[in-house]
C-alpha cells in the first residue's frame, strides 16, 4: 500500500486535498483525522505539518508526499521532486530598509531574518555570501524594525506588506516555488498510477473539449487554430461537404479560439469540461 503524506493545514492543504478527491481517492471528512486509509485504491494518507513532510518522505517512513518546493529545499531531505502540481506558487526575495541595499554582495557579514534558513543559507553560500541567518517562524517582515536583523528573506506577492514595514525588494529571485510531489524512490509499487491520476486532474483543470462543425475544405486551417495534443478528431457528417471536429484546447484560451473558428467558418461550436483524463 502506497503511503502518502498530505499537508494538514496551511496554504497547500485545501488544494491538495481537493486534488486527491478529483483523482478518485478517499479524503478525510474531519480535520482532526490524521490517517485515512483507501484500500480500494491501495493507498494510505497521512496528514502532517507541511514543514515535516519532506523529512518523513526523505527518511523512508512514508513513500510519497505533497509539499512546497521551498519546504523541500529548506529541509535538506533526501527526498527529491518528481512532479510539479501547478498550485501554491510563491516567490522568495530579499528585502531591506529602503535605499540601503542594491546588490546581493551587500548582505555579506550582516544579519538576515528568514523562516527558511536552509533554503536561504544554501542560496547565499552558492553565491559566496556569508551572512548571519536569524530564524523566525513568522512575521519576518517585522525583524528589521524590531532590530533583530538588517535584512529579510521571505515570500513576496505584491510587496505591499514589506513596503508597510519600510522595506524594499532587492537582489535576485531566491526561488520560484510551487506545490510538488516528492519521493526518495521512483520504483515504488503504485507510484506511477498515483502520478497519472494527479496528472489527469491537472489536464482536466487546464483543458476543455471543443466540438465544432466545419466545411471540409477548411480542416487544415482549423487544425492550425486547434492542433490538439496530437491532432484533432475529424468525423464525416451527413452533408459530405462538412465534418465534425473534436479537440482539446487550453481552458484559458477558450473564447479567443471560438472567435477564431467562427471567423474561419466553423459553426455549432460547443465546449465541455473534462472531469478526468489520462494523457
Amino acid at each position: 500500500m502506497l503511503r502518502i503524506a498530505v499537508p494538514n493545514k496551511g496554504s497547500l492543504s485545501d488544494t491538495a486535498i481537493q486534488m486527491l478527491f478529483e483523482a478518485g481517492y478517499v479524503i478525510r471528512r474531519d480535520p482532526k483525522e490524521l490517517i485515512v486509509s483507501d484500500p480500494r485504491n491501495e493507498v494510505e494518507f497521512f496528514y502532517l505539518r507541511p514543514r515535516d513532510i519532506a523529512t518523513y518522505v526523505g527518511s523512508g517512513a512514508l513513500d510519497v508526499g505533497i509539499t512546497g518546493r521551498d519546504l523541500l529545499l529548506d529541509s535538506g531531505s533526501a527526498a527529491v521532486e518528481i512532479a510539479h502540481l501547478d498550485f501554491g506558487g510563491s516567490t522568495f526575495r530579499f528585502a531591506g530598509p529602503a535605499g540601503r541595499f542594491a546588490e546581493l554582495s551587500e548582505l555579506d557579514g550582516i544579519r538576515v531574518a528568514t523562516s527558511y534558513p536552509g533554503l536561504v543559507g544554501g542560496f547565499l553560500a552558492a553565491n559566496g555570501i556569508s551572512a548571519e541567518l536569524v530564524r523566525l517562524d513568522g512575521a519576518v517582515e517585522s525583524a528589521v524594525r524590531l532590530g533583530v536583523a538588517d535584512a529579510v528573506a521571505d515570500v513576496v506577492s505584491t510587496g505591499t506588506t514589506l513596503r508597510q514595514q519600510g522595506l524594499e525588494i532587492f537582489g535576485p529571485v531566491i526561488l520560484e516555488s510551487t506545490a510538488v510531489l516528492i519521493s526518495a524512490r521512483e520504483d515504488l509499487a503504485g507510484l506511477s498510477t498515483f502520478q497519472r491520476r494527479l496528472q489527469g486532474v491537472l489536464v482536466a483543470r487546464q483543458y476543455v473539449l471543443m466540438d465544432y462543425d466545419l466545411p471540409a475544405d477548411l480542416i487544415e486551417r482549423a487544425s492550425a487554430i486547434t492542433p490538439g495534443l496530437e491532432s484533432p478528431t475529424v468525423s464525416p457528417l451527413r452533408d459530405r461537404d462538412w465534418v465534425a471536429v473534436r479537440v482539446m484546447v487550453p481552458r484559458a484560451e477558450t473564447n479567443s479560439i471560438m472567435d477564431a473558428l467562427y471567423d474561419l467558418g466553423a459553426r455549432a461550436i460547443l465546449v465541455s469540461p473534462i472531469h478526468a483524463a489520462r494523457i
